[in-house]
């Protein structure tokens, strides 16, 4: 178990390390973007993808806690 929680660890410093262009907009947002700019539709990119990130990792945690607290079932 504590093999699996090093890889799932070590998987998630590289993926935050991984600098990776991301397009997280809407059509509205998208024609917005366009309409601001360079600059700023890149901030608007990351500002929609900073606010996705909270209730996935609220979703992540929940989840965990769940997994966690699951009675162990015994082999035979």
């Amino acid at each position: 178990m504590k093999k699996w929680a090093g890889l799932v660890t070590l998987l998630l410093i590289l993926f935050l390390f991984t600098g990776v262009d991301a397009e997280a907009q809407c059509a509205i947002c998208t024609k917005t973007a366009s309409q601001l700019g360079e600059k700023p539709a890149k901030a608007l990119n990351g500002a929609i993808i900073y606010l996705m990130s909270a209730p996935l990792l609220i979703i992540a945690f929940v989840g965990w806690r769940w997994w966690k607290n699951q009675p162990k079932e015994e082999q035979q």
